[in-house]
């Protein structure tokens, strides 16, 4: 027999929350919304949203559209997005996550006061994940993006660099990207450099490792596009050897190991609650039957 417990710190971020609310609300009201991208990196919840009549799109169905309700994701869209909209009579119902939005005025601040002085705008992100794309957009797409240490390859040491950070990253891989541009830029040349990474996403890395540790076993649950997922569930694998990653109940392997006392289910920033309780209670019938 074990126990099973959730991770009550996992799931849906204040951002993805409020990105589906704003859905649910339209809704309710009206026939046809259309989103711009996956509303969240969750294959189930974004079938449960459909059924309500959700209707994802790209930016190529985007820019065919005209005179429509068309609802932006937390991970903001860039300036070009707003304008395509304006010309097309679409109505934007803009759910971009506070913290973004913030930034996105950040970066788009900074550019205009840099543009004229030859300064290299970075950004410590995935290369073509949405959030990063609306905040390049900021900079006229002159910001340059670097993902690893390889990219820093391509940085000008002698001209003034400032180094943001995609909201969603980890705080040691941005530490690191710091430590090594310090490292090879001229003492003479400016460098600054902005922690712009979400504290209740990246508070979650070192709580996801605790929870990991106190449990024998881990279900790690989430959607196989979320980045989130795949650094979360990193860091329980590297904590515990016995961490699993599941997209859905059906992913569970049994019988488990008879040596298992506890099991914890976890998940990222875009895995629904209702599908941790799930897998909790598929587990839960596991341990009875067992």
């Amino acid at each position: 027999m074990f126990e099973v417990t959730i991770d009550n710190d996992s799931g849906f971020c204040f951002g993805v929350v409020n990105a589906i609310r704003s859905a649910e609300r339209e809704l309710q009201q009206t026939t046809e919304l259309y989103c711009l991208g996956d509303l969240v990196h969750n294959n189930l919840e974004m079938d449960r949203l459909k059924t309500m009549g959700l209707k994802t799109i790209d930016h190529n169905e985007f820019e065919q559209l005209s005179n429509c309700t068309v609802l932006l994701r937390a991970h903001g869209e860039p300036p070009s997005t707003y304008q395509l909209a304006q010309q097309n009579g679409i109505k934007i119902i803009d759910a971009t996550c506070p913290v973004v939005l913030r930034l996105q005025r950040r970066i788009h601040q900074c550019f205009q006061e840099t543009k004229d002085k030859n300064t290299q705008l970075l950004i410590y992100g995935k290369k073509g994940h949405a959030e990063v794309n609306g905040l390049v957009g900021q900079t006229n797409g002159t910001a340059i993006v670097i993902e690893s240490q390889e990219d820093l390859d391509s940085i000008d040491y002698n001209t003034d660099i400032i180094l943001f950070s995609q909201t969603t990253k980890s705080l040691a891989g941005f530490n690191r990207i710091v430590q090594s541009i310090n490292s090879r830029i001229r003492p003479d040349v400016n460098f600054q450099y902005f922690d712009t990474i979400c504290r209740h996403v990246a508070n979650r890395l070192p709580h996801i490792q605790q929870f990991a540790l106190s449990h024998d076993l881990i279900y790690f649950v989430a959607g196989e596009k979320s980045s989130n997922g795949k650094l979360l569930f990193e860091a329980c694998r590297q904590t515990n050897p016995n961490s699993v990653f599941i997209t859905q109940t059906s992913d569970i392997d049994t019988p488990l190991p008879t040596h298992i006392r506890s099991v914890g289910v976890c998940g990222a920033t875009s895995t629904p609650k209702w599908l941790m309780e799930e897998v909790a209670d598929k587990l839960k019938s596991i341990n009875e039957n067992s």
